[in-house]
């Protein structure tokens, strides 16, 4: 497994992260523990989740109590408040049995908060963090928009979230090249276009390339867990063939 500096937090994650939040979708806890498991044997140790999913949280919680110390975890928050935002940070922190939380991301798809804000979430972001309840904050948008303020901030945010993946397009590669210029750690949501992509070494292969970009993994079995980790250990050779391949993909779906 690789490992790579995420952004100014420069936490050490795995190229290959987990994404954690259809974990309650599996059909039990006991069948979430062994599809985390599976992720950190093969070197997965960046786990990501949602407030949204607090059952998800929970599983998960539950996976990583064994190796808490070896992992980096990152949930998320829609708070618009101050109080819904330590509501929701204490909701996760009791959810996934930990003390802190090493990434914690403001899900955002209209406007962006600011330092010195009227709404003070950045503001508190700060303070949690001197606080140790988490150690980095980052922003999770599907909006350009709000991507290109979050490049733009003088917020400090660490991390931006945002949809990548091989039907993505210009957008999204520029927005991975602006945060690699801004030191700005790049999380690749929705490699697999939310289940829409089944051909797992074209999508990996085509996310290999960007060498800063970490994609969320949102596996939902076992065996497209081994797919995901097998090719990410052997990732396929971008040439020709595979660009015809992509190519063919993107024309399928557009």
């Amino acid at each position: 497994m690789e490992y790579i500096a995420l952004g100014t937090s420069q936490l050490l994650v795995s190229r290959t992260a987990f994404g954690a939040m259809t974990l309650d979708r599996l059909a039990d806890a006991t069948a979430a523990r062994r599809l985390v498991a599976q992720a950190y044997d093969g070197g997965v140790n960046f786990f990501d989740v949602a407030r949204s999913s607090p059952q998800s949280e929970a599983w998960l919680g539950a996976a990583i109590k064994p190796y808490r110390k070896d992992i980096f975890v990152a949930t998320k928050t829609a708070a618009r408040t101050i109080a819904d935002l330590k509501g929701d940070l204490y909701a996760s922190l009791a959810a996934l049995g930990v003390d802190y939380i090493d990434l914690y991301q403001l899900e955002r798809d209209e406007g962006l908060p600011e330092k010195g804000g009227e709404d003070g979430l950045v503001d508190e972001l700060i303070d949690l963090r001197r606080a140790g309840l988490i150690n980095h904050f980052g922003v999770v948008t599907e909006s350009p928009d709000v991507a290109d303020r979050v490049v733009r901030s003088q917020a400090g945010w660490e991390t931006l979230q945002f949809p990548f993946n091989v039907l993505c397009g210009e957008v999204a590669e520029t927005v991975a090249a602006q945060c690699a210029e801004k030191n700005i750690g790049f999380i690749a949501m929705r490699p697999l276009c939310g289940g829409v992509l089944t051909n797992i070494p074209i999508s990996l292969g085509y996310l290999h390339q960007f060498e800063h970009v970490v994609p969320v993994w949102g596996a939902r079995t076992e065996e497209e867990l081994r797919q995901i980790l097998y090719f990410a250990e052997n990732p396929p050779v971008v040439d020709e063939q595979f660009l015809k391949e992509a190519e063919q993909l993107r024309a399928f779906f557009n």
